[in-house]
């Protein structure tokens, strides 16, 4: 979770959409446009760890990303990605729109499960592992329904 002020170190930002077409335990197929891009993904399930999941990742042409957009299930999500160098890694900051306005969250892709990185100031509570902020989950439960937006 984010609980600073993250902007000063913003170098870039897009905004994403994303459907899901698919959202089981064992796979996840999603739709995404971010800026003048667009791509499916597939996505298996998650490590006994919570960490790492198979994922393939194929561009494909924006209009073939819409018409593919109106067979997503449950509600879309939106969001701003912002990118943020810290310590050596580039953290992605998502600030949600729509239906999940007022989450934020930060990740990093590491390299192995032995990186090691600083935290920054503005990153607050680990959330890693906890489904219910999968974005596959926010399609279901948008963060405006959940009772205490914990």
């Amino acid at each position: 979770m984010v609980t600073g002020d993250f902007s000063g170190g913003v170098t870039s930002r897009k905004c994403i959409i994303q459907g899901y077409l698919t959202v089981t335990d064992g796979c996840i197929v999603r739709i995404r446009t971010a800026g003048d891009r667009a791509f499916i993904t597939i996505k298996g399930p998650s490590d006994e760890n919570m960490w790492s999941r198979y994922e393939f990742e194929q561009e494909i042409a924006t209009d073939d990303a819409s018409e593919l957009m109106k067979l997503a299930t449950g509600s879309v999500i939106s969001k701003v990605r912002h990118y943020v160098p810290y310590g050596g890694h580039v953290w992605e900051v998502d600030v949600f729109c729509g239906d999940n306005e007022g989450l934020v969250v930060a990740e990093i892709e590491l390299t192995s499960r032995d990186d090691v990185f600083d935290l920054p100031p503005w990153v607050g509570r680990e959330v890693t592992g906890d489904s219910r902020y999968y974005n596959a989950s926010l399609v279901k439960a948008p963060y405006k329904e959940w009772k205490d937006n914990e």
